[in-house]
C-alpha cells in the first residue's frame, strides 16, 4: 500500500478562506443542502458546494499521471467510484483509447450532467452495493468519496471495492495530519463524514482487505 497523491495540483489550484466560510453562512444550512447532492452542490451558490462544476481540462494531468502510474493500456476495464461528472472518466478514455470504462455516483443530478462522451457507461448507485461482477475490473479507483460515509458504511464500500477489482486499485479521500489542518477540514467540508488521518485510513482500509494504494487530500 503506497501513498499517492494526484489530485495535489487541481486541490491547490483553489484558493480558500476557511474561517470565512463558517461565518459568513448558515454552515449546519449548506451542509444539509449540500448533502442533496443536486443541482445547488455542483452548480448552485459556492456556499453549498462546487459554485458551478465545468468542464475545463483540469483533470487531464491526473488522468495522465493515473494511467502512467499504473500502466492503463487500451482493452483495460476501469471503475470510477463516485464519478461525479465523470470529467476524470473522460480525460482517461482520451488519454488512454481503448479503455472500457464505467462510473458510478449517488447523485442523480452528476450522471444527468456529465460529460456526454462517458454518460452511456455511467450509472448512478450507492458504493455500499456495486452492480458489478466479481472481478470486473482491471483498475478501480475512487476520488473523495469515502470520507462522505458514515463509519458503518465503510466495510461495504471498501469490501465492494475489493470484490469488483482484480488488484489495483486506488482511493483518495480528504484528511489531516495535525491539529491545524483538522480545523480547516472541519471549516471547509460539507459533505464529509469520517475525520481520520492517514494512518487510521490505511488501518480502517486494511481491515476490509483493501491492498491497493492511498491518497489524501490535505487542508493546510
Amino acid at each position: 500500500m503506497a501513498e499517492l497523491n494526484f489530485l495535489t495540483s487541481v486541490h491547490t489550484s483553489t484558493q480558500r478562506d476557511y474561517v470565512q466560510r463558517v461565518v459568513e453562512h448558515d454552515k449546519a444550512e449548506c451542509a444539509e443542502i449540500a448533502g442533496q447532492w443536486g443541482y445547488d452542490y455542483w452548480d448552485g451558490a459556492r456556499k453549498y458546494g462546487f459554485g458551478g462544476y465545468t468542464y475545463d481540462g483540469r483533470w487531464r494531468k491526473v488522468a495522465e499521471e493515473i494511467a502512467a502510474h499504473y500502466n492503463l493500456k487500451s482493452g483495460d476495464r476501469i471503475l470510477d467510484i463516485g464519478c461525479g461528472k465523470a470529467f476524470l472518466l473522460y480525460e482517461i478514455t482520451q488519454v488512454v483509447p481503448g479503455a472500457e470504462v464505467a462510473g458510478i455516483d449517488i447523485s442523480d443530478y452528476a450522471i444527468e450532467n456529465s460529460k456526454e462522451e462517458v454518460m452511456p457507461y455511467l450509472r448512478s448507485g450507492n458504493c455500499t452495493e456495486l452492480p458489478y461482477e466479481r472481478g470486473e475490473f482491471d483498475f478501480v479507483f475512487s476520488l473523495n468519496t469515502f470520507h462522505n460515509l458514515h463509519n458503518y458504511e465503510l466495510k461495504s464500500a471498501v469490501k465492494e471495492m475489493v470484490r469488483v477489482g482484480k488488484g489495483a486499485a486506488y482511493i483518495c479521500v480528504e484528511s489531516y495530519r495535525n491539529e491545524r489542518e483538522k480545523m480547516n477540514l472541519l471549516y471547509w467540508q460539507l459533505t464529509c463524514k469520517c475525520f481520520h488521518t492517514p494512518r487510521e485510513w490505511e488501518w480502517v482500509t486494511s481491515q476490509y482487505g483493501y491492498q491497493g494504494d492511498l491518497g489524501f487530500i490535505f487542508f493546510e
